[in-house]
């Protein structure tokens, strides 16, 4: 098993995709690239910290590559707003992948830079690419978050539409029994 960490905006969001795909096996909410140890969800929202909300993905690379993973990075959110997805807004939401070891490293950068070249986007990609310095869990509670609060408005109406998209575009690597 190997880990990936990214950063795409709010991590309850981003974490509904990821749980979903085929050779992920855990998924964790939680926070890096700030400068306090063991923030908590209220010091990180407050924009104060410098950390980013990130998930810290555990896969197999054998079933998902990490280039499968950053192409679903990329795809799943907007990579050219600056501290900014959607309506949250504020450092804590930036787009960021925290590489692992230098050919994490080496591959995000050459994936951003074919992406950036290749037109995708109107805007410049404002993705930042940093090494791993500290992952802190997320409290208990936005674990499997979009999964046991599915009913809460912000789950149905901001979640919801980013899952259903993403189960179309990647249907080809949800992990069996997923609703499609």
């Amino acid at each position: 098993m190997e880990k990936a960490t990214f950063g795409g905006g709010c991590f309850w969001c981003t974490e509904a995709v990821f749980q979903e795909l085929a050779g992920v096996q855990k998924v964790e909410s939680g926070y890096a690239g700030g400068h306090m140890e063991n923030p908590t969800y209220k010091q990180v929202t407050s924009g104060t910290t410098g950390h980013a909300e990130v998930l810290q993905i555990t896969y197999d690379p054998a079933t998902i590559s990490y280039d499968e993973l950053l192409e679903v990075f990329w795809k799943t959110h907007d990579p050219t707003t600056l501290n900014r997805q959607g309506n949250d807004i504020g450092p804590q939401y930036r787009s960021i992948v925290l590489y692992h070891n230098n050919e994490q490293r080496q591959k995000a950068e050459q994936y951003l830079k074919e992406l950036d070249a290749s037109g995708a986007f109107d805007d410049p990609i404002v993705t930042m690419i940093e090494p791993l310095q500290e992952f802190y869990p997320a409290e208990d509670y936005h674990t499997n978050y979009f999964n046991t609060h599915g009913h809460e408005p912000y789950c149905s109406f901001v979640i919801r539409p980013k899952v259903d998209k993403f189960r179309k575009v990647f249907a080809d690597k949800l992990k069996p029994g997923t609703i499609r």
